[in-house]
């Protein structure tokens, strides 16, 4: 028996292979929960069914899984093609700063003009941010991983010295800023629950991303660049280009998630805005195995577990960190599952002389 290279994959096995992700991670998480005291049915009832089964308790699904859509997004256009954008924490804190801009120093426009300005600011921050990684990726060759690793705590830092700085609270004086005017907040999608507008939007990118990447000429290169640089450029296509675009096209992304995040919950820019979305994200795309319908399906699903955790931690006394176990183990075990689906198994015919 030997391992090889599949010449060709069903579209089928990416999708089996975050399945049985899920149902390993099922059975190996259900001994951590043992110990922990707790039955693991009850404790996966709580993780899974319970968030989704009341009004409340589904609408903080939604919003948790609303940036984690966005930052997701990012990270699989951008890997999509070959370019290993880690930064999209960074990205996501400097469209939060850029939103910010307009809502402080012009708080008094109308809603009409607020909020497609805030959120442009937002979209051309994070491109900002992604800009220089991915002009030393373009001209000198440098590793875009160290790059846009780097610029993350570079973001956050800059964060906390404006609040801390110039936009510190006038009325307060903690380090976070004044309220947005009122025509910065982004409407509320459902009445009685904090799901607002930007879970729209992060949908509407989801279906504009699935229908380039499958439906058109230049996702068949983008999927082309990604898969195999060197045979896409024997093809003709322009690899380095399209790496260049999508990593920026990825920092708009993910900055335009950090301007929905601002101007639909915090309505203010907290130290605190981001939570970690933008490294979450790299888990988000990587479980959607790159797709777009997977990313959705992904954050969802990340949402749920996180909400999920909290209502295990009261009602069954689960350390809220078991959430992260759980979600971390998908994790490992989804990116098994996805590397060993490009192989298949073969028996070795003995020769007859």
């Amino acid at each position: 028996m030997k391992v090889l290279l599949r010449a060709s994959e069903s579209r089928w096995l990416a999708p089996a292979a975050v399945l049985a992700a899920v149902l390993l991670t099922l059975l190996l998480t259900a001994v951590p929960i043992r110990l922990a005291g707790a039955n693991p049915a009850a404790a996966f009832e709580r993780y899974l069914v319970t968030p989704l089964t009341t009004f409340g308790s589904l609408g903080e699904v939604l919003l948790t899984a609303t940036p984690l859509l966005f930052t997701g997004l990012a990270v699989a256009i951008a890997f999509r093609v070959g370019y290993f954008n880690i930064g999209a924490e960074g990205q996501f804190l400097a469209g939060t700063i850029a939103a910010s801009i307009p809502a402080l120093y012009l708080p008094d426009l109308p809603a009409p003009i607020a909020l497609p300005l805030a959120l442009a600011a937002g979209a051309v921050g994070g491109t900002a941010w992604a800009f220089l990684p991915a002009w030393l990726k373009r001209h000198a060759g440098i590793d875009e991983v160290v790059t846009t690793l780097l610029l993350n705590p570079v973001a956050l830092l800059l964060v906390q010295g404006l609040l801390n700085g110039p936009w510190r609270n006038s009325a307060t004086g903690f380090p976070d800023s004044d309220r947005f005017g009122a025509g910065y907040d982004l409407p509320r999608l459902i009445e009685g629950s904090r799901v607002h507008a930007g879970l729209l939007l992060a949908v509407l990118l989801v279906a504009v991303t699935w229908i380039v990447m499958s439906a058109t000429p230049l996702g068949l290169r983008l999927r082309a660049a990604g898969q195999s640089p060197s045979a896409a450029r024997f093809s003709g296509i322009r690899v380095t280009s399209l790496q260049w675009r999508c990593a920026l096209v990825s920092g708009a992304v993910a900055g335009l998630g950090g301007a929905s995040q601002v101007l639909g919950v915090q309505h203010q820019l907290t130290a605190s805005v981001s939570n970690g979305y933008g490294y979450t994200g790299i888990v988000v795309a990587t479980l959607g195995a790159l797709a777009a319908g997977g990313v959705l399906l992904a954050a969802l699903l990340l949402g749920t577990i996180s909400v999920g955790a909290q209502n295990a931690s009261i009602v069954l006394q689960l350390p809220t960190q078991m959430g992260a176990i759980v979600s971390s183990t998908l994790l490992l075990a989804a990116v098994g599952f996805l590397a060993a689906r490009r192989y298949r198994l073969a028996l070795r015919r003995r020769r007859v002389r």
